[in-house]
């Protein structure tokens, strides 16, 4: 079957993209598998790496690169917040505190749902609100499983240290006091679509008065219970 679109260069970029998705793949490897001269093929990958949808691995090799991923989340946007309602504000009613869902967005993490607490002193954080990638807990979340390259970047400036990072990575949650914002704190876990991917974060935030300057040992365990359901109906709505 005949897969031209009758646009030239857009059909050998996909021709190269197809390829990478069997793994790392040398320059040599991409020439034989597309059928295209060395030069070309070199060039459509050299592009593809400046726009972040092919990168490279510490061998040289070509890979898929992180703007695939980045896309493919936001293809699956309206999945995340059509699921989120509900948990959401179970989440805020099990813990009494306001309750989040986070995406990155390049250099911002985007509040794309959110259940505030109906009274009493609040972290109000609106649907699309804008917030730093270096600070919170939902930062370190978005932030811990990232390639080593993008991680020590969003770590130039960040308020958390490698240290805080590797221990949401063994925990699997993220914690933070007054990192935003004096006086809040938070806890935030990661939800995963179906390739495993980490693609969003679930958080609740409120004063550290109600959230003490430990609130992961109050409630990590009901916000990762909140991030897996998210990720289970993430899982179920790609088969």
């Amino acid at each position: 079957m005949d897969n031209s679109s009758g646009v030239g260069v857009i059909d050998k970029a996909v021709m190269v993209l197809d390829t990478l998705e069997a793994g790392p793949t040398t320059l040599a490897q991409l020439v034989a598998a597309t059928g295209l001269a060395r030069p070309t093929v070199h060039r459509l990958a050299l592009a593809l790496v400046h726009h972040r949808l092919v990168a490279r691995d510490v061998q040289g090799r070509f890979i898929l690169g992180g703007r695939l991923v980045e896309l493919a989340s936001a293809a699956g946007e309206d999945r995340l917040i059509a699921a989120a309602g509900p948990v959401l504000l179970q989440l805020r009613d099990a813990t009494g505190e306001s309750s989040q869902v986070f995406r990155r967005q390049g250099e911002w993490r985007v509040c794309v749902a959110s259940a505030e607490r109906p009274v009493g002193l609040r972290d109000t954080i609106p649907v699309g609100t804008q917030l730093s990638m270096k600070a919170g807990s939902a930062a370190q979340v978005l932030l811990a499983w990232e390639d080593h390259e993008r991680l020590l970047e969003g770590l130039q400036g960040a308020r958390f240290t490698p240290t805080v990072l590797a221990g949401v990575r063994r925990r699997g949650w993220g914690q933070s006091l007054g990192e935003r914002e004096p006086g809040v704190a938070s806890v935030s876990a990661p939800v995963r679509g179906p390739s495993g991917r980490v693609i969003a974060a679930v958080s609740i935030s409120g004063p550290i008065e109600r959230l003490t300057r430990q609130p992961g040992r109050l409630h990590a365990d009901v916000v990762c219970q909140a991030a897996a359901q998210l990720t289970e109906a993430l899982r179920k709505s790609g088969d």
